[in-house]
């Protein structure tokens, strides 16, 4: 049964840090393109950043730009989400999803067949 599940959320100062995880198990992580989502309350689900599955490239929201970073830990079969100073806009349950098929970097929530269940982070002081 392919499942994937993210860990790592959890309350933070303004300016610390947090890593989500994103693990799979039924499928090769590898093989898909990861789109890491964030949604706040009374808002709708945002793309965060995103992994392509052929060359690695990568994308990112203009909000999280030189603060957030997207890895592939294909041994564990595994994509972290680092995020580094933290604001209390980044307040929101973050979800990764995976795709088998090829994307556009920046692609829709709705184009993601695989869902987490989702990590809560909340950043306030």
């Amino acid at each position: 049964q392919e499942q994937l599940v993210e860990s790592g959320g959890g309350l933070v100062q303004p300016g610390g840090s947090l890593r989500l995880s994103c693990a799979a198990s039924g499928f090769t992580l590898a093989e898909h393109a990861i789109g890491w989502f964030r949604q706040a309350p009374g808002k709708e689900r945002e793309g965060v950043s995103c992994i392509a599955t052929t060359d690695n490239s990568t994308h990112y929201a203009d909000s999280v730009k030189g603060r957030f970073t997207i890895a592939r830990d294909n041994a564990k079969n595994t994509v972290y989400l680092q995020m580094n100073s933290l604001k209390p806009e980044d307040t929101a349950v973050y979800y990764c999803a995976a795709e088998p098929r090829l994307l556009k970097l920046g692609a829709r929530p709705d184009e993601y067949t695989y869902w987490g269940q989702g990590a809560q982070v909340t950043v306030s002081s």
